[in-house]
């Protein structure tokens, strides 16, 4: 460990804001030495893992407040070392004594992450499961929950341990040829090792493609709402938000600019947006609307496309009927409170379709429940019950595939052995860069710089 990686840090792991209770987590080996200053006579008695009542004093004998304070004893916490927990009254301004005292009795303020870095450190989780912890935080619906909660049990790590001892397999074969040259390798062999390489390849680059889900899973599925001037597109937001979020009137075009919110249907986060109206723009500021929302619905996992049912339909443009179809679009008839204009009803007939009603709030439910079956289908349904790897997972894994992809073919065109074994040692060390230890710290600084103070 560095010497700042010795230090005691301290940090508030509950929000900051007013509640009825607020838990300040210490770590390092002055934990014990600090609980016996700040509890005096309250910590007499000190046994790990035994919540105990004590009243705060601070450094200058001022009572601070009535905690109940936990002790951790290396390596059975968090981090892997002595760790102290105050759970104290929610006041800020009590927050802070605290901690400011803490300070000045010797422990650290904590960076971000810093908690979960000093756990990977020591050996408590592995790279990906320090990356899980943030996900978990950062969750926003069943759907990434669930994939953190795989990925902080070491599910990705088992399967990369599993990719690593198959490698390792053929790399001790190989070397034994390369340890006794008189005994050369047959073409036989030399396939056998080219087909498991193969596989392994196979199995790597299909686990790297589980980012592209990932994104959605975490990042949330985008939802673009669009459609002509007035056809209910602001209601509709609002309505789907349960919130009156888009201003809403009976003229057409009051929409110059898209509106992003987030919400939750079903298992899955999506993120809503609201756009300008589709149609010749009678002005510079519309027409700048017009181009957002092309350049929105051109990004959409998802598009809802919104029709006033009691209207002729407009003519669709092309680049939309050319990139949206059955498995990406809805086609969603408002005002269905009004008489129904035919040719609305037969408009895009294979896209899916659902009536509602912003005005009456009807078929909003069915609007959502349409959406989560082609999430389901058409976006999640592949990786239902699969670990996702992030983007810079998939990177380390392609890279290894192709390491692989080149050991097989060397083997295949009766290359020498070592340039087989070379790639595949690198290929083993490419893989390890996601579970293992890293002399880079810059790699990890980026990683752990997303993670709240206190995590």
């Amino acid at each position: 460990m560095t010497d700042r990686q010795e230090e005691t840090i301290v940090a508030l792991s509950t929000p900051s804001a007013e509640s009825a209770v607020a838990l300040i987590r210490l770590s390092g080996n002055k934990c014990f030495g600090l609980a016996s200053k700040c509890f005096g006579k309250d910590a007499k008695e000190l046994k790990a893992r035994k919540a105990c009542y004590g009243r705060y004093a601070s450094a200058k004998g001022d009572l601070l407040d009535d905690v109940i304070f936990t002790l951790y004893k290396a390596p059975h916490s968090y981090t892997g070392e002595d760790m102290l927990e105050i759970s104290c009254h929610g006041n800020p301004f009590i927050i802070q004594n605290i901690i400011d005292d803490l300070i000045l009795r010797g422990a650290r303020a904590a960076e971000g992450g810093e908690f979960t870095r000093r756990a990977f450190c020591n050996d408590k989780m592995d790279l990906s499961q320090a990356e899980a912890v943030g996900l978990l935080i950062g969750a926003r619906s069943a759907r990434a929950l669930k994939a953190a909660q795989m990925q902080l049990d070491g599910e990705l790590g088992k399967r990369i341990g599993a990719f690593s001892q198959r490698l390792l397999d053929v790399c001790a074969l190989l070397e034994a040829y390369i340890d006794f040259p008189e005994e050369e390798i047959e073409q036989q062999s030399a396939e056998e090792i080219a087909q498991r390489l193969e596989k392994l390849s196979a199995e790597i680059k299909s686990l790297a493609k589980t980012s592209k889900y990932s994104a959605l899973v975490h990042g949330g599925i985008n939802i673009v709402i669009a459609g002509a001037p007035n056809a209910g597109k602001s209601s509709l937001l609002n309505a789907l938000l349960g919130s009156d979020r888009a201003i809403v009137d009976s003229r057409a075009g009051t929409t110059r600019d898209y509106i992003r919110e987030q919400a939750v249907f079903g298992p899955h986060r999506v993120n809503l947006t609201d756009t300008a109206g589709l149609r010749d723009a009678s002005d510079s500021i519309e027409s700048r609307g017009v181009e957002k929302a092309e350049e929105k619905i051109k990004k959409a996992d998802l598009l809802f496309f919104t029709l006033d049912a009691s209207c002729p339909p407009p003519a669709l443009p092309e680049w939309i009927t050319k990139n949206f179809g059955p498995e990406n679009s809805i086609l969603v008839l408002n005002k269905s409170d009004l008489p129904s204009n035919p040719l609305a009803e037969s408009f895009m007939p294979k896209w899916r379709r659902v009536r509602i009603s912003c005005l009456n709030e009807d078929g909003i439910d069915a609007l959502k429940e349409e959406a989560i079956s082609l999430i389901d289908s058409h976006h999640l349904g592949a990786a239902a019950d699969d670990i996702l790897v992030s983007a810079r997972h998939a990177r380390i894994l392609d890279e290894s595939a192709a390491l692989i992809d080149s050991a097989k073919e060397a083997m295949r065109n009766g290359s020498p052995i070592e340039l087989a074994s070379s790639d595949l040692r690198e290929a083993l060390e490419a893989l390890g860069r996601i579970v293992g230890k890293l002399d880079c710290e810059n790699i990890l600084d980026k990683i752990f710089s997303n993670f709240c103070i206190g995590k």
